[in-house]
């Protein structure tokens, strides 16, 4: 909603040039839908708004950009104000789009940020991908166990603005090893001369370091922490990861699971944000890996239904189903998730931008595809005729399965129900019956009429 009502006011503000008035649109509007609406416009636009907020709400505005976006902007930035955005904003979050940068980049950024930012960008960069220590963020509140509770708030008051959650105060002696945690909550209800060790807790939950990210996630989700402190080897806290970042990591890992499950690469950025030559790069390797299964498939038919004028129909009809498919079902489980994730989003980008999107892609996957199933057919039935329909229904069903398996959930979507319903096998069991009148078609038209 915001989208369609926002983003016209806003193109005209950089139109004439409003500098109030972007200042006063990035301050009025929750930071997340600020980011959401600067997300549909070309970088330069986007950098213009930016560019009248002040330094602490840019910076947390930049961070709720999707990640490829921030990296465009970033290589439209001079070095000065990206080195103060990137001191500003929060740890976990400038450590991912520098993960994302260049190296080279990065060495060039870094000496430009503040000395105790940068050792944290240093530490936090070394940790392995997909590790706790690379999801985390140093920035939590602790105290030492021999004060008592009125000076606990004496403190937290000087710590709070630096710190992405107070609601859990970690206990550390003078070598940073975690003794034990008091929550906010218990710290207000308790009585200001007691000492902090008398109302800690002890049994403290934490995770490695070096574990992995998916583990943590998991612990988070199972004992309904808002955060879990992450320790190293010598039990020292480093850090600790917050209920938001590991509802990320469980995210991404589904998102990757139904992509696996659909063959379809993981994708690094989300469906609108990846073009569509990487959409194919993704795609492509799976749908020829299936291809040589199917052309396997009809080398075998070739045994049992013979290669004359009768056979071969039957024998690339499993090929034909198979292309359209696996197509078919790719596209349903990257549309779904992206429905799933990016839904505010679909409202600006429209439906008709979607569906161009996978026009095209289909017509790149099911030329490579018609290609090479064009010369698999002649190589198995010594033909010409033939390899022209098998490889001109495979480009036709490859295009109608792609562009129906992304209609389908948001037709489904637009009645206000649930896109998964357009499950993989149903989109496959739809098209097989579509492929196959497409493919017997095909042939009448090349043979003027069926082979008997």
């Amino acid at each position: 909603m915001y989208n369609t009502l926002l983003l016209p006011d806003l193109r005209l503000m950089i139109i004439e040039n409003d500098e109030k008035a972007m200042q006063e649109f990035c301050e009025v509007l929750f930071p997340a839908v600020t980011a959401e609406l600067l997300a549909e416009l070309p970088p330069t636009d986007a950098l213009t708004v930016l560019s009248q907020c002040p330094l602490e709400r840019r910076a947390e505005i930049f961070g709720y950009l999707p990640l490829g976006f921030q990296i465009t902007l970033v290589e439209n930035m001079d070095r000065k104000p990206l080195s103060r955005l990137v001191q500003e904003m929060a740890a976990d979050d400038r450590v991912d789009l520098l993960e994302k940068l260049d190296p080279n980049q990065v060495e060039t950024l870094l000496p430009l940020i503040a000395q105790a930012e940068r050792a944290d960008i240093r530490r936090l960069l070394s940790y392995p991908e997909g590790s706790a220590g690379s999801i985390m963020t140093t920035e939590y509140a602790s105290l030492p166990k021999s004060i008592t509770v009125g000076e606990a708030f004496d403190r937290l008051r000087l710590q709070a603005p630096d710190r992405e959650t107070i609601y859990y105060i970690y206990i550390i002696d003078d070598r940073r090893q975690l003794l034990g945690f008091i929550s906010m909550r218990k710290l207000i209800l308790a009585k200001p001369q007691q000492l902090l060790s008398e109302i800690m807790r002890n049994d403290v939950i934490y995770v490695k370091v070096d574990d992995d990210d998916e583990f943590v996630a998991n612990e988070l989700n199972r004992y309904g922490f808002i955060a879990i402190p992450v320790v190293d080897t010598e039990n020292r806290l480093v850090g600790i990861v917050t209920h938001d970042d590991a509802a990320d990591v469980l995210r991404e890992e589904a998102e990757e699971d139904q992509h696996r499950l659909a063959a379809v690469e993981p994708l690094d950025d989300s469906y609108f944000s990846t073009s569509v030559f990487v959409l194919a790069q993704k795609r492509g390797f799976w749908l020829l890996f299936l291809l040589g299964a199917s052309v396997f498939t009809a080398w075998v038919l070739q045994f049992f239904q013979g290669s004359g004028e009768r056979g071969w129909i039957i024998m690339f009809l499993p090929l034909v189903m198979a292309s359209g498919g696996n197509a078919g079902s790719q596209s349903a489980a990257l549309v779904i998730s992206a429905l799933a994730r990016d839904h505010a989003r679909l409202r600006v980008i429209g439906t008709f931008h979607i569906l161009t999107r996978e026009l095209s892609l289909s017509l790149i996957l099911g030329g490579t595809v018609a290609s090479i199933s064009f010369f698999c057919a002649w190589l198995l039935t010594g033909a010409i005729a033939p390899a022209i329909v098998v490889s001109t229904t495979v480009l036709l069903v490859v295009v109608m399965a792609a562009v129906t398996g992304a209609a389908m959930p948001i037709v489904i979507q637009s009645f206000d129900a649930d896109p998964a319903y357009m499950s993989t096998p149903l989109i496959a069991a739809i098209v097989d019956v579509i492929g196959v009148i497409i493919y017997f078609n095909v042939a009448y038209l090349v043979f003027g009429n069926l082979p008997a």
